[in-house]
């Protein structure tokens, strides 16, 4: 039997079974392939960008690592992309960084265009890729102290105000040139490292230099806002000006999108039940999956019970419409395309298994008190044959099934990352 062979038999009977379950798997297969998932650029050059090729990375963020091979410029970024996304099934978007732009002279970040990211929208043209951005409020020298948009000092904080605005512009760009809308995620820095005697003036500076950056209004077929909270950060370990609480009521009372990082909360929170939460109150999301260990929130996303959980609540609740999932990690200690790989296909995978759920069922014993055979079935749909619905799925999207796909990534660091090193 060849490979083929035993891919297709082994989905026959997996259909089968779940059939017996009322699941039509063709039509989940079809289902799973259309949500997309927008891949962030930062994980191929170490969260570097292309301003200055010497920059180092401030405000909270730091990638650790040495692996060989990393991307130096746009074009080498660009060219792992392809080489990711030739490994990773169904429908996908890629998330850009303000300073990930392409210019022959400096720009400075408050007069960023959309010129300056036009090799990234004609790339985006040829691999029908959506793009989504996010201003760059970090590895700058005006953001040395850890504050921004929450500045005391308002020459500072109109430069940051400023590069939002064009960065808005930019996204918009997107929107209008691809076809689909941008969602421009803006998180800050903005924190002290000891416990602050005023809490509030930073918020409310904080809040002010948002409402000047969204005034003015841009349709949402092309461009959409959201907004980040984190928990705390290197330099903010007392304080973060753009705490949860202070985000969630943001986006509601703005009616802007509210970003969810898994990341960014306390070690037994998890945004998987914050998100049916927030649903009521905010009517669109932005998640970013991904996998906190202790105090970092930037590891590469694993199939564990959170990303599942957050696939779950998506997929159960039909939140495909208003939840847009973006991932965000970076490990320079490891092969960074295969980090892509892993995480993304990670991802997808919990969303295919969130799908073969007996929903109705499910929610049948719930709403009659049923609660031993809710459980009965949530355990046992844990073994069924899922797997093969996934290898069947990468089969007939093309791309490698099971670890076929790391024989790649290896010929390609043999071949392109390892060539890097050596000029």
């Amino acid at each position: 039997m060849t490979t083929t062979q035993r891919i297709q038999t082994a989905y026959e009977l997996a259909k089968q079974q779940y059939a017996e379950l009322g699941i039509d798997t063709d039509a989940v297969l079809n289902e799973v392939n259309s949500v997309p998932i927008s891949v962030h650029c930062w994980q191929g050059d170490d969260v570097r960008g292309f301003e200055n090729p010497d920059q180092e990375l401030s405000g909270g963020i730091q990638a650790t690592g040495n692996y060989p091979g990393r991307a130096r410029t746009a074009v080498e970024l660009r060219q792992d992309l392809d080489q990711a996304f030739r490994l990773i099934p169904g429908k996908k978007r890629l998330n850009l960084h303000a300073m990930y732009l392409e210019s022959d002279q400096p720009v400075s970040r408050d007069k960023i265009k959309p010129e300056h990211f036009t090799n990234w929208v004609e790339w985006a043209k040829k691999t029908d890729t959506g793009l989504d951005f996010n201003p760059s409020c970090f590895s700058h020298p005006l953001s040395e102290d850890g504050m921004t948009l929450a500045h005391p000092d308002e020459k500072i904080r109109q430069f940051w105000v400023d590069h939002c605005i064009a960065s808005r512009k930019v996204s918009e760009s997107f929107g209008r040139a691809l076809g689909t809308p941008s969602v421009m995620n803006i998180w800050v820095p903005d924190g002290m490292k000891d416990v602050p005697f005023d809490r509030l003036a930073p918020r409310q500076r904080l809040m002010d230099s948002l409402d000047k950056i969204i005034a003015e209004p841009i349709d949402e077929r092309y461009h959409k806002d959201a907004v980040e909270s984190k928990l705390f950060g290197i330099g903010a370990e007392a304080y973060t000006v753009g705490s949860n609480e202070f985000y969630m009521g943001y986006a509601t009372s703005r009616n802007i999108l509210l970003c969810l990082d898994a990341g960014h909360f306390h070690p037994t929170e998890v945004i998987s039940d914050k998100i049916s939460a927030c649903s009521l109150y905010v009517k669109e999301f932005l998640l970013h999956v991904t996998r906190p260990i202790r105090w970092d929130s930037d590891h590469v996303v694993l199939l564990d019970e959170e990303t599942q959980a957050i696939a779950n609540e998506i997929v159960r609740h039909k939140l495909y419409d208003r939840v847009n999932i973006g991932l965000d990690f970076f490990d320079a200690s490891i092969n960074r395309i295969a980090a892509w790989v892993i995480g993304t296909r990670n991802t997808r995978k919990a969303l295919l298994k969130a799908m073969l759920e007996p929903q109705q069922q499910l929610k049948d014993a719930e709403d009659t008190r049923d609660y031993t055979t809710r459980l009965a079935m949530m355990e046992e749909t844990r073994s069924m044959p899922w797997a093969a619905v996934w290898d069947y799925y990468c089969m007939v999207n093309d791309v490698p099934v099971g670890l076929e796909w790391l024989k790649d990534v290896k010929d390609y660091e043999q071949t392109v990352l390892a060539t890097r090193e050596a000029n």
